[in-house]
């Protein structure tokens, strides 16, 4: 602990001392002083150690950080169970976060016993001559049981997942009004996919009456968080005119900005809106470029719109996407991993190209298709700083090409 005795800032010295007679509040500090470099040297190992330290002592900060530690291998070595384990300790403190994660550890089966049906569940299934359903593991009690215990203190991610749990009857019988009511409570507190799935609910009349406009409302909140499905969800309602005035402009906005997240559906539609000219300029070559990259989640789709696109495409235009085409499969091919379909329409693999690989070609597209204005020499010489900047950090020369 030497770098804690080279510092000269008094409160730090004093935390050290207390945390060295074993004073476990200072031992916890000492530990998060540690994880994030904050007066010493970032050092997960001694962290680990601190939070250790506490943690024996029944301090249950300190059990869920170390809880975090085994589950992530951070300073210690990699441990479902014993992140599990700790979890639990402090879970049954009243410590939300470990509640909300035990839950998930339950609900995934990680560090904890293998999913087993409870007793009443397998005389009931032995009595009707049935197969045990797996929804009545004990797993998923358990989950929805620690989600509950941390939904009731306010925490907004256990509120989503109970409200998911009662969606889908998975620990508890399906009950969508229950669902909608902790979406909304998570939801209100600024959850994203609690909005998202609160305007869903809005949207079909599930758990609550069906009410486009309040749907919108929601998906909007959503969608202003960086949600790609609500920006897509919100396009569609701005595209078919449900909870607001229809407005192509709008729809292909919020398309695009699920679309740059590898966002299928919103490829797709970003692609027809500008294959039909609406609410952007139309344009084969983009539309096309967008529909090629849906094709690599949505399969045969959008491979059925590309090759309609590719009947009214004049030769110089293909030739043109066949550029587009291979510059976004370079991008996105990573090297050895599958790539999506070429122009020619080949089959598209079913595993795709890498995720990140695939944004950064869905951000070069829409780079092209925002910052130039005109598409006028797609891949030759192209003006704008944006386009230059981008070219320069991806290796792209001017000829479309990825650089050697």
């Amino acid at each position: 602990m030497d770098e804690f005795q080279r510092d000269d800032d008094a409160a730090l010295q004093q935390t050290l001392l207390l945390a060295q007679q074993g004073d476990a509040d200072a031992q916890f500090s000492l530990g998060l002083c540690c994880a994030h470099g904050t007066g010493v040297p970032a050092d997960d190992r001694e962290a680990a150690s601190w939070y250790r330290k506490a943690a024996e002592q029944g301090h249950a900060g300190a059990q869920f950080c170390l809880g975090l530690c085994c589950a992530h291998g951070k300073g210690v070595p990699a441990d479902d169970r014993e992140a599990a384990s700790w979890y639990r300790k402090a879970a049954e403190q009243g410590h939300a976060d470990a509640q909300l994660f035990l839950g998930l550890s339950f609900a995934d089966g990680k560090g904890v016993p293998e999913p087993v049906m409870d007793i009443m569940s397998q005389l009931e299934a032995a009595l009707a001559d049935e197969e045990p359903q797996p929804q009545a593991t004990v797993d998923d009690r358990e989950a929805v049981f620690w989600y509950r215990k941390a939904a009731e203190q306010g925490h907004a991610d256990a509120q989503f997942w109970l409200g998911h749990s009662c969606a889908h009857g998975k620990g508890v019988p399906a009950d969508d009004r229950e669902a909608a009511s902790w979406y909304r409570k998570a939801a209100e507190q600024g959850h994203a996919d609690a909005q998202f799935f609160l305007g869903v609910s809005c949207a079909n009349g599930k758990g609550v009456p069906a009410d486009d406009r309040e749907a919108v409302f929601w998906f909007r909140k959503a969608a202003e968080q960086g949600d790609p499905d609500a920006q897509c969800y919100l396009g569609l309602c701005f595209a078919d005119g449900k909870g607001v005035p229809a407005d192509d402009r709008e729809a292909a906005y919020w398309y695009h900005k699920a679309a740059e997240q590898g966002h299928a559906i919103a490829q797709l539609e970003l692609g027809r809106c500008y294959a039909n000219g609406e609410g952007v300029p139309q344009d084969d070559v983009l539309a096309y470029a967008w529909i090629n990259l849906a094709s690599v989640q949505r399969g045969e789709d959008a491979q059925e719109h590309r090759t309609r696109l590719r009947q009214r495409m004049t030769p110089a235009q293909i030739a043109e996407a066949q550029e587009l085409s291979e510059l976004v499969t370079e991008i996105a091919d990573g090297g050895d991993e599958p790539t999506p379909a070429s122009i020619s329409g080949d089959p598209v693999h079913s595993s795709g190209p890498p995720r990140d690989a695939v944004r950064q070609a869905q951000s070069y597209l829409a780079l092209l298709g925002y910052d130039t204005g005109s598409m006028d020499g797609l891949l030759g010489e192209r003006t704008t700083a944006a386009v230059r900047r981008f070219q320069q950090d991806m290796g792209v020369t001017s000829t479309g090409r990825i650089s050697e």
